[in-house]
């Protein structure tokens, strides 16, 4: 079942970006409002979606997904964006960008699984020290929504906040244990100080009193765009029932904060990571949308959190495709609501900007844990040396890939000088 899953999610991706209804990289979607504008030809388009998205397929979703059984939806979402736009138009184009999809999302499933296997025939089995990487992002992720208000208000605000997600975890790991019929339940203060720290940063955005009509305009201006949009609605209402299903059988997450609890059997807190993240990228999908007649596979990412929450894929799988019907209905009445508040539209920048500080000094701690486990002292050096040479680099890596990409590669090396025998592999 998992493979039929994964293989229908990289089929009908890879259609989706064939036909130009929707594409996963963000910074895609302009690119391909220019080739239905005729600005750019096919070739073109194909080469670009090469360009931008295979580093990330390789530096940012790999390495997450390595050692967690769960795919990073970078790894399949981003690579069927490359195979729908060098795929050819027409029929034609259909049959063969469906098939190297299909094709595509089982073999990296099957894949994946090949590659936990062959960890145990190594010298040295490093694997489980991958699980440490993101460790630190469990608890540490509370704290983006602090962040956030503090880079769109100021300082103090976010003081404010931050005050109220340490003293709501405080009182929940105090008084947040309950027994029902005999059964001990205990609230996450991680998740509970998240809640609080998102409720704090919408009531911030809310009462700014800002207002614009930019967005508005732009569904005046752009109204053929969101015609277009909402005429391929089967396509994208079949694309989000999968991908909620694909995410509810734990195949799949959304992003690498989510991925990473998922991974600790912490479904609560990874469905409100989820939510959260959806919630920051609101105004860049709706808005690109609305600018170039191109929607998201995932839409803004709501399918991830209802995946999450019911757990189930038969249930998913129509909660997910309501859940993008509605979106699309949204599409004029949001861009009017942002245009009332203007503060939660430009707090989506910043819980996009909270959320990779934090992510990057997070794991870049749990790579440096996790390297430092498998060869002490050395370890540290080891990461700290990538992470600081990278940006010396004419291309470098996204910060937020080096520390995980720098324990692979660590492992790597500790097998060879094992094999070597200069390296001793510890008991």
């Amino acid at each position: 079942m998992e493979l039929v899953i994964i293989g229908l999610l990289g089929a009908l991706a890879s259609i989706l970006a064939n036909k130009q209804i929707a594409v996963f990289h963000d910074g895609f979607r302009p690119i391909v409002g220019n080739y239905l504008n005729g600005k750019i030809d096919k070739k073109t388009l194909g080469v670009t979606s090469f360009a931008l998205s295979f580093g990330l397929v390789i530096g940012f979703g790999l390495p997450f997904s390595i050692g967690k059984s769960i795919i990073l939806i970078h790894c399949i979402l981003l690579a069927t964006d490359i195979i729908g736009s060098l795929s050819p138009e027409g029929k034609k184009g259909l049959i063969v960008s469906g098939v190297i999809g299909g094709l595509f999302g089982v073999g990296l499933s099957l894949g994946l699984d090949l590659i936990i296997e062959a960890f145990t025939h190594l010298p040295y089995n490093f694997l489980p020290h991958l699980g440490s990487v993101g460790k630190p992002v469990v608890v540490a992720f509370a704290v983006f929504p602090a962040l956030a208000v503090a880079l769109q208000h100021d300082f103090k605000k976010g003081m404010y906040t931050l005050a109220a997600i340490f003293a709501s975890m405080v009182l929940i790991n105090k008084y947040g244990t309950f027994d029902i019929s005999g059964n001990t339940v205990k609230l996450s203060m991680e998740g509970m100080g998240l809640l609080v720290g998102v409720i704090m940063m919408v009531v911030f955005a809310i009462r700014t009193g800002e207002t614009t009509s930019s967005n508005e305009q732009l569904v005046s201006i752009f109204s053929q765009n969101v015609a277009r949009i909402k005429k391929n609605w089967i396509y994208l209402v079949v694309m989000g029932a999968i991908v909620s299903a694909a995410t509810a059988a734990t195949i799949i997450a959304g992003d690498p904060i989510s991925l990473n609890l998922m991974a600790e059997g912490q479904m609560t807190e990874a469905a409100l990571a989820a939510f959260a993240r959806g919630i920051g990228f609101v105004p860049l999908i709706f808005t690109t949308a609305i600018a170039t007649g191109v929607y998201a596979p995932a839409g803004v990412t709501f399918v991830f959190a209802i995946g999450i929450i019911t757990g189930n894929p038969w249930l998913a799988f129509p909660l997910g495709g309501a859940m993008i019907g509605l979106e699309l209905l949204a599409l004029d009445g949001t861009a009017k609501f942002l245009d009332r508040f203007a503060g939660v539209k430009n707090m989506g920048e910043h819980i996009r900007t909270s959320m990779n500080n934090v992510l990057e000094i997070a794991l870049l701690v749990g790579s440096m844990i996790a390297a430092n486990a498998m060869s002490p002292k050395f370890g540290f050096l080891f990461v700290v040396a990538l992470y600081t040479i990278n940006r010396t680099s004419k291309k470098p890596l996204v910060n937020i890939a080096v520390g995980p990409i720098a324990v692979i590669l660590l492992g790597v090396i500790l097998n060879v000088l094992a094999l070597l025998n200069l390296w001793v592999v510890p008991v």
